[in-house]
């Protein structure tokens, strides 16, 4: 019964998604064309603001979900959908006639500051570290992970190799009680809204997520990420979005040890510095969900064993499937 539950919201939200997407494309190809410039990595003008129709599909089937579950409408909940909301109308800013860094990183500061606040005061990720300290914290990496996702969103199908692979990871994990109903509810819908806007993303994309689509995108999986934390899993929280997290923190790493603007557009993220090494947009995309695979199935395994020691172990060999990973992309394609 769950599991037709949950293909029923998946299904729901690929409709819903790819529907709104024929609907909109026209429109998004007058008036959010995105024109290839020296940091792009596509070559003709493509339509950009997708996300509209993913962010919408998930909020929607997130509310048939909640009834066919019966999960309740929690308050961190209706706070998460509204900072969702309010991220995604600053995206289609955004995209539309590109924001300054400073209203940009405050809007987005104030959506995070709003869902880190709305968190149980029961839930801790680090109990061992004040409260005030844990939720500076929890706010930081939030911001760093809804900026991360953006930057990370450069070549197509990288965000849905990224999403669905921890999408599905969530709502499985679910199952087994490591996340609560709601939360698994919004899973299913934000994987179901990716698979339909996985079509008209395929190399070579004819659209784009556009930052309406990546920074609520960021925000929703954060939240979800930090709830499976909560719930004493934070090994598997850092395992699923470990390449993304991996590949921007240290191209941000090694940009500023180099005195770089880094809040400038670039072209050195490792998969990108690997499609002028030779690879081909479908062979990175391939290698990484391949690996996010791998990483979903390594969360699993920490969740069902249970003990630090299998934590430790798991999250030691994701991060050397990631490690090798990014040097392969450092490498020359032969």
């Amino acid at each position: 019964m769950w599991a037709m539950r949950g293909a029923a919201i998946v299904g729901l939200s690929a409709l819903v998604c790819v529907g709104l997407i024929v609907m909109l494309h026209p429109l998004l190809q007058r008036y959010a064309l995105a024109k290839p410039n020296a940091r792009s990595s596509h070559r003709a003008p493509t339509p950009q603001g997708g996300g509209i129709a993913v962010i919408a599909a998930t909020l929607t089937a997130s509310a048939v979900g909640l009834v066919i579950f019966g999960a309740p409408l929690t308050a961190p909940l209706v706070t998460a959908l509204a900072a969702v909301m309010v991220m995604a109308c600053l995206g289609v800013a955004d995209d539309v006639r590109p924001l300054g860094v400073t209203p940009r990183l405050l809007l987005q500061a104030l959506a995070v500051a709003a869902v880190i606040y709305a968190l149980p005061n029961e839930l801790r990720v680090v109990p061992i570290l004040p409260f005030w300290l844990e939720r500076g914290l929890l706010f930081v990496g939030g911001l760093w992970f809804v900026n991360l996702v953006n930057f990370m969103d450069g070549i197509d199908w990288m965000t849905v190799v990224e999403v669905i692979p921890i999408a599905a990871a969530l709502a499985t994990l679910g199952a087994l009680a490591a996340l609560p109903p709601e939360a698994v509810v919004v899973a299913l819908a934000l994987g179901g809204a990716m698979l339909g806007f996985a079509y008209f993303n395929r190399p070579a994309a004819k659209l784009f997520l556009g930052d309406v689509g990546s920074l609520p995108i960021g925000l929703l999986v954060g939240w979800l990420l930090v709830l499976l934390a909560g719930a004493g899993h934070l090994a598997a929280a850092l395992l699923l979005p470990l390449y993304y997290l991996a590949d921007a923190t240290l191209t941000l790493l090694r940009r500023l040890s180099s005195g770089e603007r880094v809040w400038q557009a670039h072209r050195t993220h490792y998969y990108q510095r690997a499609t002028d090494r030779g690879f081909t947009v479908t062979e990175i995309v391939a290698r990484v969900f391949v690996v996010n695979l791998v990483l979903a199935g390594l969360a699993l395994i920490s969740v069902l064993a249970g003990s630090r020691i299998a934590d430790a172990a798991a999250f030691a060999c994701g991060a050397a499937l990631i490690a090798a990973l990014l040097y392969g992309f450092t490498r020359k394609r032969r």
